[in-house]
């Protein structure tokens, strides 16, 4: 854990030099992904593939005249709890009073968000705006030198940024910025991020100081995906996505406390929060206004935000949200595209159901992601609904432990079987993914000794057979159960009487059901973990 005043880099004109360091071995180990050779990083003796991680980012700011009244620090720390289950390796805030450029107040460090702000670590970081990141990664980039924000020093003074993604073409940026003599202490996307950020474009000017939103858009044209960003400098924050739109980010308003469920236009906006999900606005007093759209720059300032830009993608080419988010990754509270998650995994069990119809006595899922898909195919078959697993809420989330042994072994403490719900019963358990495939073996045996006389899976979700390079942990092909085993196979496998996905285009349909609008020019899918389809091609070969 680390607490500062953001004074830790030397100041450059064109850049800045970190001093936060990483040992890179100079050992680089080919890996074969499809169709050609990624290579791999040694980072003290582990094998990293890259930097995939799924990160939360938020920001917060006040309105009116500072110092607030608000508790920015605890908002973002409040707001960073409900994006918990987007990481729980690493997590940082840096805040800005608005009136210095050098300096900000930064807390980070590893571990979950309750555990590194106490209220001491809170009282320090005054401020009138700040951002937060929660972080997930690969085990050997588990890290203090990877927590974000990142707090760089420029010539213009401190700025901070906070990522969620995954640079596609990392390789050209970061030639990019050394050909201009910024050194790279990391192998973090999010570092060379703030690089490229600190180095003025050639044919912009900035006689009257620094032009931030030319700066971004220069970044975006160089790097299209996969990254939604929130950069704080001096009185500013500026909420970015990518023009794919494949990482999520929405923005909300901060409203007074008696605001109740009037309507959001009609309030006083007391200031202005951006986060990778809506499902912590209302824990802090905000309201959901809209999405980021692909490709926009928004500026938010004590007067409130405003776009300053959008980077438009090729017209040959779709918008690219991660369809995954509907599937596994986000808070079923949360909204996107007009609706909520919820909605469009009830959705996804009602089509499964269509898909793959069944006749048994009970439907049920393995908690809780599982659940919402459950019950719409319960309500889809005219079967009941019941639980036939309790989940123990002390265990982790299996998808984001580190090592295969580690999982297996979890299972066992993570459920017991309701026996009395069980017993004798034909039962259909849906469940919104398989990865490994190391869970459902263990969950099915646990419901054979409870008494079910058969357990048929259904997954809401198709199965998942390329590898993401856009900021999920979904590694290697030979992980992956779907590459080895079909679904009959797979039924044999794990022990269950019949097993069955959603198909690819039943999922497409099923998230679309119950979206506000669907234009055609601003609806599109990334679904390259399911078909290997990579909207912004395959990743370039590391040199580093």
């Amino acid at each position: 854990m680390e607490s500062d005043s953001g004074n830790c880099c030397a100041n450059l004109r064109n850049g800045e030099v970190c001093c936060q360091k990483t040992k890179v071995s100079k050992e680089i180990v080919p890996k074969v992904f499809p169709d050609k050779i990624y290579k791999s990083v040694q980072v003290k003796g582990v094998d990293v593939t890259g930097m995939t991680c799924e990160c939360g980012v938020f920001g917060a700011i006040a309105c009116g005249d500072y110092p607030t009244q608000l508790d920015i620090a605890q908002m973002i720390c409040l707001g960073l709890v409900a994006l918990q289950h987007r990481g729980q390796e690493s997590a940082g805030i840096v805040t800005s009073l608005g009136k210095c450029s050098k300096n900000f107040s930064v807390h980070k460090g590893m571990g979950m968000i309750n555990n590194l702000f106490n209220d001491e670590a809170i009282r320090k970081l005054k401020g009138n705006l700040g951002i937060g990141h929660t972080r997930y990664s690969t085990a050997a980039a588990s890290e203090v030198v990877n927590c974000q924000p990142f707090v760089v020093h420029t010539a213009h003074g401190a700025l901070a940024i906070a990522h969620n993604g995954e640079l596609v073409n990392c390789e050209s940026l970061r030639r990019e910025v050394l050909e201009r003599g910024v050194g790279l202490s990391t192998h973090s996307d999010s570092e060379l991020i703030a690089q490229s950020l600190c180095c003025a474009p050639e044919d912009v000017s900035e006689h009257d100081g620094p032009n931030w939103p030319a700066r971004i858009r220069h970044f975006m044209t160089l790097a299209p995906l996969s990254y939604s960003l929130v950069v704080m400098h001096k009185d500013k924050i500026y909420a970015v996505r990518d023009s794919y739109g494949n990482r999520p980010l929405c923005l909300g308003k901060i409203v007074p406390v008696d605001a109740g469920h009037a309507n959001i236009d009609d309030q006083v906006a007391e200031g202005w929060v951006v986060s990778s999900e809506s499902c912590g606005f209302l824990s802090i007093g905000a309201r959901y206004v809209r999405e980021v759209e692909p490709g926009e720059i928004i500026e938010l300032s004590r007067n409130g935000y405003r776009t300053v830009d959008i980077v438009e993608r090729p017209d040959y080419k779709r918008m690219a949200f991660c369809i995954f988010e509907y599937v596994y990754f986000a808070r079923s509270d949360s909204m996107f595209e007009g609706q909520m998650v919820y909605s469009a995994r009830l959705q996804c069990g009602r089509q499964l159901a269509r898909e793959s119809p069944l006749d048994a006595d009970l439907v049920s899922s393995v908690p809780e992601s599982g659940t919402a898909a459950a019950h719409g195919y319960a309500r889809e078959s005219g079967m009941p609904f019941g639980e036939v697993l309790c989940k123990n809420r002390y265990v982790g989330r299996t998808f984001i432990q580190p090592s295969n042994r580690l999982r297996q072994l979890g299972v066992a403490k993570k459920f017991g079987a309701l026996a009395q719900n069980v017993e004798g019963k034909r039962i259909v358990l849906v469940d919104d993914s398989i990865v490994r495939g190391n869970t459902i073996g263990p969950i099915i045996k646990l419901l054979r000794d409870a008494g079910a006389s058969e357990v048929h899976i259904r997954i809401a979700s198709p199965p998942l057979q390329y590898p993401c390079y856009m900021g999920i942990n979904i590694p290697t092909r030979e992980e992956l159960i779907a590459n080895k085993l079909n679904a009959d196979q797979l039924a044999d496998h794990v022990g269950a009487d019949s097993l069955a996905y959603l198909s690819v285009e039943g999922l497409v349909k099923a998230v679309q059901m119950n979206k506000s609008h669907v234009n055609p020019l601003k609806a599109g899918y990334c679904t390259a973990c399911l078909t290997g389809e990579y909207p912004g091609g395959l990743p370039e070969e590391l040199s580093w």
